[in-house]
C-alpha cells in the first residue's frame, strides 16, 4: 500500500479478459452484460447494489460513457480475495480515477442489508425490523410490502462513500494505518489502464 504524488497503489483480482483487453486494447471497462454472465440467477440481486452504488459514485468520478459498471481494487494486498480465479493486477491509479470506500459498508449494500450511521442507529434498525416481523433486510428490498423501509434502506446507500474524502487524503499522504469508522480500504475504477500497471 502506498503513494506517489497523486496516484494511490491498489491491487485488483482480474480474470484473463480482464488481462487482455488491458495488454491488448489498453484499457479495459466493464458492462452490464458481464454482471448477468457472472452471477446469472442471482444478478438481480447484484444489479440492485451495483446500480446503488452507480449513482453515487459517478457524482464522484465520471464515468465513460456507456461503460457503467466498476471494478474493484485494495489498499491492502491482503484484503484481495482470488477464490473466484484471476490473478492480482498491481495498479499506480491516479487518485481522481478512483472513489474510496470501506469494505465493510459496501457488503452491507450487497447483502441488502442498512448502513447505519453508528452501532446504534443499526440495531435500532434491526429492532424496527423485528418489531415488524421481518427477519431479513433483504426481504424489505426483494418484496412489494415495506416501501418506507426499503426507501430507508436504499436511501442509507449513500453512505458508501461518506469516506472517500478521508481515505484519498490519508493514502496520498502515506497515512492510512488508521482511519476512523473504516476498517478495509476499497476502491471502484470505471476503467483499467494499461500505463496504470506496475
Amino acid at each position: 500500500m502506498g503513494a506517489e504524488r497523486d496516484s494511490v497503489i491498489l491491487y485488483s483480482p482480474q480474470a484473463e479478459p480482464v488481462w487482455d483487453a488491458v495488454l491488448n486494447e489498453g484499457t479495459a471497462y466493464s458492462r452490464r452484460e458481464y454482471i448477468y454472465k457472472k452471477y446469472e440467477e442471482s444478478a438481480g440481486i447484484f444489479l440492485a447494489a451495483y446500480d446503488a452504488y452507480i449513482r453515487e459514485a459517478e457524482k464522484l468520478v465520471s464515468r465513460p460513457e456507456p461503460w457503467t459498471y466498476p471494478y474493484w481494487a485494495f489498499a491492502s494486498m491482503q484484503q484481495v480475495d482470488l477464490s473466484g480465479g484471476g490473478r492480482v493486477m498491481k495498479l499506480s491509479v491516479p487518485v481522481d480515477q478512483a472513489v474510496f470506500f470501506d469494505a465493510y459498508d459496501w457488503y452491507k449494500v450487497l447483502r441488502l442489508s442498512y448502513i447505519g450511521d453508528n452501532d446504534a442507529d443499526e440495531a435500532s434498525f434491526s429492532q424496527e425490523l423485528q418489531r415488524r416481523g421481518i427477519r431479513d433486510t433483504s426481504e424489505v428490498i426483494l418484496k412489494p410490502f415495506y416501501p418506507d423501509l426499503k426507501r430507508k434502506v436504499t436511501d442509507s446507500w449513500k453512505k458508501i462513500f461518506r469516506h472517500d474524502d478521508t481515505i484519498r487524503k490519508a493514502l496520498i499522504n502515506g497515512e492510512v494505518q488508521e482511519i476512523d469508522g473504516v476498517r478495509a480500504i476499497q476502491a471502484g475504477l470505471w476503467q483499467i489502464k494499461k500505463e496504470w500497471l506496475i
